[in-house]
């Protein structure tokens, strides 16, 4: 899941420019309102999911993780399909994952002291996460524009190989975990079906909502509904399975990660009708 996650992130970096990260200067209403739903509004509904569902503490940390992850590049491929902004999309992604590692540790230690206690918060080092997260979301980012930037035409090429390998393998990835848990898989759906569909749906929602209220373009509120609504669902699972070393903390992120994928094509349904 880490190579995965650093391949996803390589392919992205191999698709930036400077321009991409600058365009808080000539589009900072619709970048500013994107990063303030993902970053500080979605964390707070994820919150009232887990209280209202009153999930069992670690499933209620698993929930959190992935409300502080990133979106992803399965985002700007939907923001592609419903026909919104692709550009503020990638924008808002790159910006949100270079911001994460530095957020999520923070927010981590807050959400296992408020569900587990004080004594579950000292088992998780914050330096150590924070180094763990940039090596495998923003170095890989570096690298790729670093590549693009001295070999333009060779970048182009490879970045849509990356991108579809990286859909090719989350998929076998997430089948091979459901094949592997296939005996669990009904009893995960049980524990936090409702909950991680519900934080999805209101995500999405609200990240069209809050765009079109403050009067942005319906193609920019369709990226930013996507940016706030489809999570790095690999990112949690490493957080969650690999750096704190909880499989109840996963489940969330992996009935999520399946249940997006559909949610995420039925609101393009829904966006066609508006």
């Amino acid at each position: 899941m880490p190579v995965l996650v650093f391949i996803i992130m390589l392919g992205m970096g191999l698709s930036l420019h400077i321009s991409d990260f600058t365009r808080v200067l000539s589009a900072p209403k619709a970048v500013l309102i994107g990063i303030s739903a993902q970053i500080i509004a979605l964390p707070f509904i994820a919150l009232m999911v887990a209280l209202a569902f009153k999930l069992p503490p670690e499933l209620a940390v698993g929930l959190m993780i992935l409300s502080f992850a990133p979106g992803g590049t399965t985002s700007n491929i939907f923001t592609s399909l419903a026909k919104g902004d692709v550009a503020l999309s990638i924008s808002l992604t790159a910006i949100v994952s270079l911001v994460t590692p530095f957020t999520i540790p923070l927010f981590l230690l807050f959400a296992m002291q408020y569900f587990l206690g004080y004594e579950s918060v000292v088992e998780i080092p914050f330096i150590k996460t924070m180094i763990q997260l940039l090596v495998i979301t923003v170095l890989p980012v570096i690298i790729g524009m670093v590549f693009l930037s001295k070999w333009q035409k060779t970048a182009e090429k490879t970045e849509p190989i990356i991108r579809y390998f990286s859909i090719i393998f989350l998929f076998f990835i997430v089948v091979a975990i459901v094949i592997k848990q296939r005996t669990e898989m009904l009893e995960f759906f049980m524990q936090t079906g409702v909950s991680t569909l519900t934080l999805n749906i209101l995500a999405l929602g609200l990240g069209y909502i809050l765009a079109r209220t403050f009067q942005l373009p319906k193609k920019q509120a369709i990226s930013i509904g996507y940016e706030v609504g489809i999570q790095n669902a690999p990112l949690a699972l490493i957080i969650a399975g690999t750096i704190i070393g909880n499989n109840i903390m996963m489940i969330p992120a992996l009935t999520y990660g399946i249940l997006m994928l559909i949610t995420g094509f039925l609101f393009k349904l829904i966006l066609s009708h508006l």
